[in-house]
């Protein structure tokens, strides 16, 4: 048995900054040194073991298997997800369907502010809410990059986008994983972030267009953004707080696309923004104003769009409905319970399993680590993908030969993705059973009364450490409670914000940032993605903290407390 040290040094500013190097190498070699991704992660997790084994004390055993475990978690579900949905997006390409659903798109609205709205916020909340784990920017960065969005735009707006759903996500995993590991309801817990994160269901749509467009930009099409984001935050609200957090972000998002293509077809914009590129981040933007006159029907500037047929359209769109059906299924705990029975072999780390202990104040008591790998296959949300996959290909006509040699391809194409995400998911999860993330956390924990402001962030630097809100919720939730207990805050809220906070964490872990570059395409420029997209992550998440403040302290917001 190893119990964790959290202050290895016997000062917690020198511990803090030893424990802080992983993160920073990382960030800095993508995002300064322009380090392809997948070398900067083997060598981030190079340097994460020797701090964990030197600084910190861990047996190298003990971290090589967590390592392990690690990459093996990055590999099954998210590697797995990555690349069954590149699988899919390539057999529509190469058919011509995918040309044809881009054109459709372009039916309800050519203006890309409004595609925007549509593809990456509400189309995207959908796939967040069913399926998570990088699911919603792999499909949407490439639906925005087969629409003629520039990698830059289609890649950071498809993360910008991918926030307020984050905490529901599938089918509300977060949030019951939450409960689980504080031992409060999960019910609570839900309608708690649901009194949050419509504030920013509200705010993020604005937030994404100003981001592409800049204000003026923004503000040209502001009803259309207000319909989006009341659509989609009053269902929010009203699921999370009288329903639970299962379906939250399901029926958020189909609320919110349902209203706004209803609304676009009585109103247009005055200006049609037909500039597929980032009017910053710097890439020449040229905006092609249209009079108000011509309707969002009118063939864009981009070209003439061919007229299809009903059935075509239909057709185009097919296999994304038979996506979003499987992937639907496969995230109910009905299914399952159902499959799992019959395939779910575990794989036990026999060197690490039990043998690291997490000490106070991290938790209460010492608490022994699990380190067992579940293989779920069956009900993997990537072989939900897969099998959706399998499934269009033949509705598609595809030969059986012609599947096999293109999910070949497919994988040779995202290879360097692959390793990459099994690099950061090995660098998480050595950080956690190492300690090292616990004494990050615990430098938040000492801020006194500021703490619920950097609760919000203890979650955005979970989420930014792991790249996933139910492990920051594991990661840190036990933190939260206890620090709660003693500074005499409300437990629910602070544990709540572990993860309203950990969503706009999301936009730039690593792992997230090399989903958007294999589903863009846009190999070798995530250190462009991830200054794009963190000034944006920092400023969201602060907003977060200080709506967290507001409710620990200052009436009428102390009224939203759930008790």
């Amino acid at each position: 048995m190893w119990s964790q040290v959290y202050n290895p040094f016997g000062s917690a500013v020198l511990s803090t900054i030893i424990a802080a190097l992983p993160i920073v190498c990382l960030l800095g070699l993508i995002a300064f040194v322009r380090m392809q991704a997948h070398l900067a992660a083997v060598a981030t997790l190079a340097l994460t073991l020797a701090v964990t084994i030197v600084a910190f004390g861990m047996p190298s055993t003990m971290a090589l298997e967590a390592a392990g475990l690690g990459a093996m978690t990055g590999l099954f579900p998210i590697g797995w997800i990555i690349l069954n949905v590149i699988f899919l997006y390539r057999l529509t390409v190469e058919n011509g369907s995918f040309k044809i659903l881009q054109d459709s798109i372009a039916g309800i609205t050519a203006d890309r502010r409004l595609q925007l709205l549509l593809v990456a916020f509400a189309f995207g909340a959908f796939f967040e809410g069913a399926a998570g784990f990088g699911t919603p920017v792999a499909v949407t960065g490439a639906i925005l990059i087969g629409l003629g969005f520039s990698p830059l735009a289609a890649s950071g707006l498809s993360l910008i986008a991918n926030t307020a759903p984050v905490a529901y996500g599938a089918l509300g995993t977060p949030i019951v994983t939450l409960g689980a590991v504080t031992g409060l309801d999960p019910i609570a817990l839900g309608a708690m972030a649901g009194r949050q994160l419509p504030f920013f269901s509200l705010l993020v749509p604005f937030w994404l267009i100003w981001a592409f467009a800049g204000f003026r930009g923004m503000w040209q099409i502001w009803p259309a953004i207000l319909v989006c984001g009341v659509a989609f935050a009053v269902p929010q609200f009203l699921v999370s707080n009288f329903h639970g957090p299962w379906l939250v972000d399901v029926v958020a998002s189909l609320v919110s696309m349902g209203c706004l293509v209803l609304f676009l077809k009585i109103w247009h914009p005055a200006i049609l923004w037909t500039s597929p590129i980032l009017r910053s981040g710097g890439e020449p933007s040229p905006i092609t104003p249209r009079p108000a006159s011509l309707s969002a029907a009118t063939p864009s500037d981009i070209g003439e769009r061919p007229q299809y047929t009903s059935g075509e359209v239909f057709r185009a769109w097919l296999p994304w409905i038979i996506l979003c059906a499987f992937v639907f299924v496969w995230g109910t705990q009905t299914f399952k319970d159902l499959v799992n029975p019959l395939y779910f072999p575990k794989w036990t780390f026999e060197g690490l399993h039990n043998l690291v202990q997490k000490v106070p104040p991290v938790v209460a008591k010492p608490t022994p680590e699990a380190a067992i790998f579940g293989f779920n296959i069956l009900t993997m949300t990537g072989t939900g993908i897969l099998a959706a996959a399998i499934v269009a290909a033949a509705v598609m006509r595809y030969s059986p030969l012609r599947i096999i040699r293109a999910y070949g391809e497919t994988l040779w194409v995202v290879r360097y993705s692959l390793i990459t995400i099994a690099a950061m998911l090995a660098i998480g999860t050595l950080t956690r059973y190492s300690g090292v993330d616990a004494t990050l956390g615990l430098a938040f924990a000492q801020t006194g009364w500021l703490y619920p402001f950097f609760a919000a962030l203890l979650g955005w630097l979970g989420v930014a450490l792991t790249g996933s809100d139910t492990a920051s919720n594991v990661l840190f939730g036990g933190l939260q409670k206890i620090t709660a207990g003693q500074l005499g805050l409300s437990e629910i809220l602070m544990c709540a914000s572990n993860s309203t906070g950990g969503v706009m964490g999301k936009m730039i872990d690593a792992q997230s940032i090399v989903v958007a570059s294999t589903a863009t395409n846009w190999f070798g420029h995530e250190g462009d993605i991830l200054r794009f997209v963190f000034w944006h992550s920092i400023a969201l998440a602060s907003l977060v903290g200080g709506l967290v403040m507001l409710q620990a302290y200052v009436h009428p917001f102390t009224a939203m407390v759930v008790h």
